[in-house]
């Protein structure tokens, strides 16, 4: 049977304050977790093109890598709709850089594609806790399919996925054949809210969990000790000041100031 799966990540909240672990690791244990926004415009989207396409008879499935609390992700995702879930769990995966990232869902994709076949991988255009962005082009080159990344509209027609991507510079036409991926941006159709029946059901779903050795993945090839890239420093971000207010009723001087200000800055 055919099958969408769709990346998502269990991120520290917007709101939450960050912190890093003596290796510079991002603390994920002292924080709330939430599945990150981005992820949930990619199920929607995966969730449309399947609805969309019924005779096709796509599963959606969502699959993330994680530790043990991102089954609240997955179970979001289940709630939006999404068929079946799939957790990558191993410790050996912790501190993962993105190479090692990259390479580990590769493999539990594979794993996936045994029973299902996987037409079309769908993700955010980069997460909110790392920003890098890269991972659906590497996953591309590993995989050796098109991607077609920082989309804001997707539809499928057979083995054809089209694409409309937005930029500064104009609005460009995609597509390519299948299988492939697709990233998407914020400006894609906002992501339906979950129904009671739905989170009863996601509750109740089995989601079934992987660990290395089942997608055939060495320790040796993951995890922080063998990262191709390494934090080596980190500074806290200086907490915001009041800004200096120019006003008063001399509008003369205030406009001086104003305008010396710039010229210090170079801005004149």
């Amino acid at each position: 049977m055919p099958a969408i799966v769709v990346l998502v990540k269990h991120v520290p909240d917007t709101w939450s304050r960050k912190a890093l672990e003596g290796d510079h690791t991002l603390d994920r244990v002292n924080v709330d977790s939430v599945i990150d926004e981005i992820n949930e415009f990619a199920m929607e989207q995966a969730l449309q093109l399947r609805d969309d396409n019924p005779d096709a008879g796509y599963r959606v499935i969502a699959l993330t890598m994680g530790p043990a609390g991102a089954d609240e992700t997955l179970r979001k995702a289940l709630a939006m709709g999404a068929d079946d879930a799939v957790h990558l769990l191993d410790d050996a995966l912790a501190g993962s850089d993105l190479l090692g990232t990259t390479w580990a869902l590769t493999n539990a994709l594979n794993t996936i594609a045994a029973t299902d076949d996987v037409a079309l991988i769908v993700a955010g255009n980069a997460s909110s806790d790392g920003a890098m962005g890269a991972l659906p082009g590497i996953l591309a080159e590993y995989r050796q399919v098109p991607a077609l990344t920082g989309v804001r509209s997707v539809a499928l027609d057979g083995q054809t996925v089209t694409a409309v991507r937005e930029t500064s510079a104009g609005r460009y036409e995609l597509s390519a054949q299948l299988p492939a991926i697709i990233s998407v941006t914020d400006k894609a159709p906002k992501p339906r809210f979950p129904n009671f029946k739905g989170l009863m059901a996601a509750k109740k779903h089995e989601i079934t969990v992987l660990d290395i050795a089942a997608i055939g993945v060495d320790a040796a090839q993951v995890g922080l000790a063998h990262s191709a890239t390494a934090v080596t420093a980190a500074t806290q971000r200086p907490e915001r000041t009041a800004g200096d207010v120019i006003g008063g009723a001399d509008g003369e001087a205030a406009a001086a100031r104003v305008a010396a200000f710039l010229a210090d800055e170079k801005f004149l």
